[in-house]
């Protein structure tokens, strides 16, 4: 059984338990924290590639709303929309992954600093202090990237939003002029937010390989 799936056999103890008996679980399968750190930090790597796709494809979807030219004009409002809702889901999906890897990292480093207290050998002590050190800060980098592309998010949904609801309820001609005005708008928030999520998942790129030579 590999990595992810003792993951997902134990994930039901978060349901009855403590984020502490959780990865106690799996550290008595061999699991480790550290371990556990990386496969998150994938899985938000993940997310955040496949949000990228999700919110290019509203933006193209939007594009073609603001082209219209004849048709059903309710259809396309339809389809704009499903693309909004995907949106929103791709950006629960991201936020979740994130704070997941937020919740690791915690245990981890809180577990690692406690530890510290158990050496007897005091050039150990202060080798493990350092390497605790510097992986934190790595680590504030990484999360500031992550945090910075899960904020970029808000701006993409809200502008969608808005232009979905207006279309809603103005289903004519006036209406797709109206959401004209609107597409630069929607282009350089998806663009801000595709190169936060590239920095991000760079960062990750960057901490994972580090973290593995430790």
């Amino acid at each position: 059984m590999n990595l992810k799936s003792l993951i997902l056999a134990t994930a039901a103890l978060t349901l009855i338990g403590c984020q502490s008996t959780y990865f106690g679980a799996l550290e008595s399968m061999g699991i480790h924290k550290r371990e556990i750190l990386i496969d998150r930090i994938e899985d938000a790597q993940e997310a955040q590639v496949e949000g990228q796709e999700q919110f290019k494809n509203a933006l193209e979807r939007f594009k073609s709303v603001v082209n219209f030219d004849g048709g059903e004009l309710e259809e396309n409002y339809y389809l704009l929309n499903d693309e909004f809702e995907q949106s929103e889901k791709a950006a629960t999906t991201i936020r979740d992954r994130i704070d997941s890897v937020d919740s690791v990292a915690e245990a981890l480093f809180e577990e690692w600093e406690s530890e510290l207290d158990q050496y007897t050998n005091a050039n150990l002590r202060r080798d493990s202090l350092r390497q605790l050190k510097a992986t934190q800060k790595r680590y504030s980098k990484l999360m500031t990237a992550m945090r910075r592309a899960e904020k970029s998010i808000d701006p993409v949904l809200d502008t969608l939003r808005d232009n979905v609801l207006y279309l809603k309820h103005n289903l004519n001609a006036r209406a797709i002029n109206s959401l004209k005005s609107e597409l630069s708008n929607v282009n350089r928030n998806v663009n801000v937010l595709i190169k936060a999520m590239d920095q991000a998942i760079s960062e990750s790129d960057s901490f994972i390989k580090q973290l593995k030579q430790e």
